[in-house]
Formats: structure tokens, sequence, C-alpha cells
């Protein structure tokens, strides 16, 4: 077991398309969907330093979460749905 895990809700692995939303529904950029919870999930994409702290992401099928990034680097981010109970 990993004892550096601070994820309240298990994780689990996927590799879905998503489209991150940002600056008013102005920008938008493809990524893919690593991983995936209830209350957040991994992205991944060329360059996500570009992208707000806070954003929309949209997944084929679902309604639009609110996102807040938790940890970041140049090709993935960690977010936490602010949607989730």
């Amino acid at each position: 077991m990993n004892t550096d895990e601070k994820r309240i809700k298990h994780r689990a692995r996927t590799l879905k398309a998503g489209r991150i939303i940002y600056n008013h529904g102005n920008s938008t950029m493809d990524c893919t969907v690593r991983n995936l919870s209830e209350g957040g999930a991994k992205l991944a994409a060329d360059n996500l330093g570009v992208v707000p702290d806070r954003f929309e992401l949209q997944l084929e099928g679902q309604p639009l979460h609110h996102c807040e990034v938790r940890w970041r680097k140049l090709t993935e981010i960690g977010v936490r749905f602010h949607d989730a109970s």
C-alpha cells in the first residue's frame, strides 16, 4: 500500500479524450484523461503550463466538471472536481 497516497477516493486508470475549457470559453485544449474518480482526474497534454488553475473539463457524455489544479507538471496535471460531492 502506498502510504504517500492523499486522495480520499480511488482513481481508476483510463484513457479518455477530454477538452479543457478556459478564458471564459474562448480557449480550449484537447487532453487525455489518464485516471479518473468522482473527485478528480489526472490529465495529460503537450503544454499544460498555459492552463489556468481553474477551468472546466468536458468529457464525452458527461456534464462539464469545474476543476481546480492540485499539482502541475509541464505535460500532466492533477485536478479536483468542484462539482463532486
